[in-house]
C-alpha cells in the first residue's frame, strides 16, 4: 500500500478502542447530514439565480416595489441576503431559549425534526408552485445550513474530549466533505426524473438519519458531561450566548475572525458570479458545469487534506499556527487578485479559499469549544455561526455591490484589507485560546 494511504490507517489503529465507536457515528452523522445539505444546496443557487421573480418573491412584494420604481430582479440576491440575517436576529433569542429551558438529549434532536418539519411544508409549496417560495427556501436554507452544522460541533464538543478532537476531528470532517461530494450527484441524477419537490424529501430522510446518529452518540456525550460536572440543561438567558461574545475576548476573537473570513469569501463569491454572468450570459450549462467543477474540485481537495494531513497539523502544530495557514493564503490569494483578477485565477483562489477554510480553518476553531463550559458551545457559538456570519455576508455583498462600480481591480484591493483583517483575527483567536487550560 502506498505510504500516504499507510498514515491514516496507522492513524486510525491508534485511536483507542473507546473513542472509535462515537468516530464512527460522528462521521456518519457529518456524513448525513452535508448529503442532506448539498442535496438542497442546488434548489436554493438555482432559486437566487433564477429570472422569474414571481417564483422568488411574493406577488405582494413585487407590486409594492414595482410601485415605486424598484425591479426586484436588480437586487435578488441582496434582498434574499438581507432577509437572512433578519432570519438569524428573530431566530437567535429563540434558540437561546431552547437552549436555556431544555435538556440538550431533547432539544438536539427537536432542532432537526423542526427542519425535516420545514422540509415537508417546503416540498407542498413547490410541488403546488406556490408564489415567493424561492426568497423563502433560500432563506430557509440558509439557516438551516448554520443552525445544524453549529448545533453539530457543539455537540462534537460535548462527545470528544481536547485531545480526541485533535485525533478525530479531521476524520469526522472528510464524513462531512464525502457529503458534499454524494449530495450534488444525487441531485444531479434524481432532480430530472422526481422533481425539485421530491429532492426536498430525500433530503428531509437524511436529517432523520441525523437524529438516529444523535440517539446513538448521546450515551457518549452523557458520560463525557457527567465526568465534566457539567449539567444537562444550561440554564442562563436566552441573549446569554451574545453576551459572552461582548464580554469575552477570545470569543471577540472568533467573532472577528468569522466576519472577516464570511467577508473575503463573499467578496470573491459576488466577484465570480459577476465575471461567470459575463463570459457565459446566453449560457447558462455553461455557467453551471462551471460552478458544479468548481464544487468538485473543493470537495475532492477537502477531503484530501483532512485525510492525510488535518490530523497531523492539528497535533504537531495545534490550534494557533493552522488557523494561520488558511488566514496567509487568502491574504496571498488577494494579493495576486489585486495585481491580475484574471478569470482563471478567481477560480484557483476559490478553491483555496474555501478548501482551507473547510479542512483546516474549521477544525482548528472547533477544537476549542472542547476546552470551554457547555454555555460557550451552545450559546455563544450559535450566536457567532449565525448572527455574526449573516451579518458579515449582510455587509459585504451590499459593499460589493459599490465597489463593483470601481471595477474588479478596487473589490480585489480592498478584499486584501478584509483578509489581512482575517488574519489578525486568526492571530488573535490563537493567542487567546493559548490561555484556557488543557
Amino acid at each position: 500500500m502506498p505510504a500516504p494511504l499507510q498514515r491514516p490507517r496507522e492513524a486510525l489503529r491508534r485511536i483507542p478502542r473507546s473513542t472509535r465507536a462515537p468516530l464512527v457515528w460522528a462521521f456518519l452523522y457529518f456524513f448525513f447530514l452535508l448529503t442532506g445539505y448539498y442535496v438542497l444546496r442546488p434548489v436554493r443557487d438555482a432559486m437566487g439565480a433564477s429570472a422569474d421573480v414571481a417564483a422568488v418573491f411574493p406577488t405582494s412584494a413585487i407590486a409594492w416595489f414595482g410601485a415605486r420604481g424598484i425591479d426586484l430582479g436588480d437586487f435578488t440576491l441582496q434582498v434574499l441576503f438581507t432577509g437572512t440575517f433578519v432570519a438569524m436576529v428573530v431566530l437567535q433569542p429563540l434558540y437561546g431559549a431552547l437552549v436555556s429551558r431544555v435538556p440538550r438529549r431533547v432539544f438536539l434532536p427537536v432542532v432537526y425534526l423542526l427542519f425535516i418539519a420545514c422540509l415537508v411544508g417546503f416540498y407542498f409549496a413547490f410541488d403546488s408552485g406556490l408564489p415567493g417560495r424561492g426568497a423563502a427556501f433560500f432563506v430557509f436554507v440558509a439557516v438551516f445550513n448554520l443552525f445544524a452544522v453549529a448545533v453539530f460541533w457543539s455537540f462534537m464538543a460535548d462527545v470528544f474530549a481536547d485531545h480526541e478532537a485533535r485525533a478525530v476531528y479531521g476524520y469526522i470532517g472528510a464524513g462531512g466533505t464525502l457529503g458534499g461530494l454524494l449530495g450534488p450527484e444525487l441531485t444531479g441524477l434524481l432532480v430530472g426524473s422526481l422533481g425539485v419537490a421530491n429532492m426536498l424529501l430525500i433530503s428531509a430522510g437524511f436529517l432523520g438519519l441525523c437524529v438516529l446518529c444523535i440517539l446513538m452518540l448521546w450515551p457518549h456525550a452523557g458520560r463525557r458531561t457527567r465526568a465534566a460536572g457539567d449539567a444537562e440543561t444550561i440554564g442562563g438567558s436566552v441573549l446569554a450566548g451574545l453576551r459572552l461574545v461582548a464580554r469575552e475576548p477570545l470569543l471577540r476573537a472568533i467573532a472577528m475572525l468569522m466576519f472577516f473570513g464570511v467577508g473575503v469569501g463573499t467578496l470573491l463569491y459576488n466577484e465570480q458570479a459577476a465575471i461567470v454572468r459575463a463570459l457565459a450570459a446566453d449560457d447558462a450549462v455553461a455557467a453551471v458545469t462551471f460552478y458544479s467543477r468548481l464544487d468538485r474540485y473543493i470537495n475532492w481537495l477537502v477531503l484530501v487534506i483532512q485525510v492525510l494531513l488535518t490530523r497531523r497539523l492539528l497535533a504537531r502544530f495545534g490550534v494557533a499556527k493552522v488557523l494561520l495557514i488558511p488566514a496567509v493564503a487568502v491574504l496571498g490569494g488577494y494579493a495576486l487578485l489585486a495585481a491580475s483578477p484574471l478569470p482563471i485565477l478567481v477560480a484557483i483562489v476559490q478553491v483555496a479559499t474555501r478548501a482551507g477554510e473547510f479542512s483546516l480553518g474549521k477544525p482548528a476553531r472547533e477544537t476549542i469549544y472542547t476546552r470551554v463550559a457547555p454555555e460557550w458551545r451552545y450559546k455563544a457559538k450559535a450566536a457567532i455561526d449565525t448572527v455574526v456570519y449573516r451579518g458579515g455576508d449582510l455587509t459585504f455583498v451590499w459593499l460589493h455591490k459599490a465597489l463593483a462600480l470601481g471595477g474588479s481591480h478596487v473589490v480585489f484591493g480592498v478584499g486584501f484589507l478584509v483578509a489581512a483583517a482575517m488574519t489578525l483575527g486568526a492571530w488573535r483567536v490563537g493567542r487567546e485560546q493559548a490561555k484556557l487550560p488543557a
